[in-house]
Order: C-alpha cells, then structure tokens, then sequence
C-alpha cells in the first residue's frame, strides 16, 4: 500500500518544487500559489460532481465519456481560476503562469489518486497501474493546466487579446488531455512521452522566458535611470519624451500636462523599485522598507485619475508601459 501510495501521489509534487527552483526570479506569489493548490481539491471535486452527473444523462459509454466529454468539464474547472488570476493582471511571466497552471493540476490528480486508491487498491494489485497514474496522469493534469498558463501569457506578451490566449490555450489542454485519454499508446508508453515531453518542454520555455525578462529588465532599467537623471537634472526637454511631451501639449489643459510630468517622474522611481526588487529577490536579497512607498502608489493612482484615460494613453507608448510594466508595479503592494 506504502508503494502505492509513493509512485501515484509523489512525483507531480516532485516535479513541482522543481518547476520552482527553475524560477531563479522567484516570481511566484504565496498566496495565489496557495490559492492555486486549493482550487487543484475544489475543482477536483467539481469535476467528480459534474462527471458523475453527466454520465448518469448521458447515453454513452464510459470509454467515449472518458475521451471526448470528461476532457473538456475538467480542464475548463481547472483553469477557471487561472483565467481569473491572468485577466486581474495578477500574473507577470509565463513562469509563474506554468508554476501556477502546473500546481493546480498537481492538487487535482492528488485528489484524483486518492479516490483510485481508496476505491480500488485492494482490487487493483498491478504496480504499473499506479506508476502510470502516478507518473503519467498526474503529470498530464498538472502539464495541460501549465500549458493554457503559457498559452494565455505568450498571447499577452505578444499583445494578443487574451480571448486568442483563451481558446488556444483551452484547445491545447483539451485536445492533449483527450488525446491521452483515448488510449492510443500503451499506457507505459503514453507515461514515458508525459514524463519526457512536458517537463522538457516547460523547462525549454523556462529557459528562453528567463533570459527574455532579464533583457526587459536590463535594457528598460537603463533607459529609465537615464530618463529620471535628466528630469531631475533639469533636461527633461532634451529627451525623446520630453520633446513628445512638448508636442502634444497643446491638446491638453496645462494642469493636466503638469500632472503628466509628474506622474511620468513618480512612474519612473516606482518602475525602477519594482525592477529593482525583483533583480534583487534572485539573489535572496531584499530592499530596504520605503515608509513613503504607500503613499507613492497612492499618488501614482490619483496622478492616473487625472490626467484621464487621453493623457494615459498619451504616454503609454513612450514610457513602454505595457501589460507587465503595469503588472510589476504589483509587487511593491
């Protein structure tokens, strides 16, 4: 039973605390990471109820049930919540969309095992069984849920909408989770291809996604100390934005283009700290607490709220301030 137990329940947590030793930029949030892990049992549960009630009105097999309709009730409860976190700006990178997406179908196979080994160990005394939920259909759920994560943030990094994220995404966890569900392969050989193929492939896109995120920081970094440099200084006219600014400053009331610079020059120290902390997090170190960031982030907000959605979307072209640039600004809540 000890055995069991062992090759059915560990190796997708296994896998898990490895996907996060690969985020050197520890990027994860605890709290939707626990929020992740849990909704992995609610959505368990859901699934159990849906599908349980589904085959009872249903007029297919279980065979069919399993591979066409079970495929598309589970993946969609199981990413609800990480399309939530994605569409709240709660999540920066494709990194933590994985770790997340990953960590939900981690708990959901757990639950999963748990009934298979409650309902048929006695029964069921083949070791390969267990090794193949274990090691394949835990890590099928836990890769399908990583995959839409990747998919959903891929199309935001690129400046898709996130509707194109949603359906790729929610086609690939379908299609992949049916697919294994179907039984084409032998179900070892269909464990060794999860075994391989997803943490490989999640570890390649760790990989190019890191050195993408360090490149954001570095070059934006730059640009951004040289930028508040030459505000401070006085020369704020003699850059590129200074000379947009001065451009366009005829559209606006002349508060509102005051305010502009001033929210600019907030946005750049708040930038800066944000990139800063996260540079600083890989190396296990931390900045100093900043008493007035509270009300920097207040100030930024209400700077925000009056300049208007005209004057925001001014700036927002020469200040790059895309989804992540705004999504970092989280961290320092």
């Amino acid at each position: 039973m000890i055995i069991k137990i062992l090759v059915s329940l560990i190796p997708v947590f296994l896998f898990l605390f490895m996907l996060m030793y690969l985020d050197s930029l520890k990027l994860v949030n605890k709290q939707n990471l626990l929020l992740c892990l849990a909704w992995g049992i609610v959505s368990s549960g859901l699934s159990f109820w849906v599908n349980t009630w589904m085959m009872a009105h249903l007029k297919v097999g279980f065979e069919t049930y399993s591979g066409f309709f079970a495929p598309v009730f589970e993946e969609v409860l199981k990413f609800s919540l990480l399309w939530f976190l994605v569409a709240r700006n709660r999540i920066g990178f494709m990194i933590d969309g994985a770790i997340y997406g990953f960590s939900i179908g981690a708990t959901f196979s757990f639950c999963e095992n748990i009934f298979y080994l409650f309902t048929f160990a006695g029964d069921e005394a083949n070791i390969m069984v267990w090794i193949t939920r274990g090691f394949g259909t835990a890590i099928m759920h836990g890769g399908t849920t990583a995959i839409f994560g990747i998919l959903c943030m891929s199309a935001l990094n690129r400046e898709t909408s996130l509707a194109t994220g949603t359906l790729l995404g929610a086609l690939a966890a379908i299609l992949i989770h049916g697919i294994y569900n179907q039984f084409l392969l032998s179900p070892v050989l269909s464990t060794l291809l999860m075994v391989v193929l997803v943490p490989v492939s999640i570890t390649l896109i760790f990989m190019a996604n890191e050195r993408s995120i360090r490149d954001w920081l570095e070059l934006e970094f730059d640009s951004e100390v040289t930028m508040l440099r030459m505000i401070r200084k006085g020369k704020f006219s003699e850059t590129k934005t200074g000379r947009y600014l001065i451009s366009i400053k005829t559209h606006f009331p002349v508060d509102v283009v005051m305010d502009l610079y001033c929210f600019i020059s907030l946005y750049l120290e708040l930038s800066m700290k944000a990139k800063s902390l996260i540079m600083l997090k890989e190396n296990d170190l931390t900045l100093p607490p900043d008493p007035d960031l509270p009300d920097k982030i207040a100030e930024l907000k209400a700077l925000r709220k009056s300049i208007g959605r005209a004057g925001y979307l001014a700036i927002a072209p020469v200040l790059r301030m895309k989804r992540k640039d705004i999504w970092k600004l989280s961290l320092l809540g």
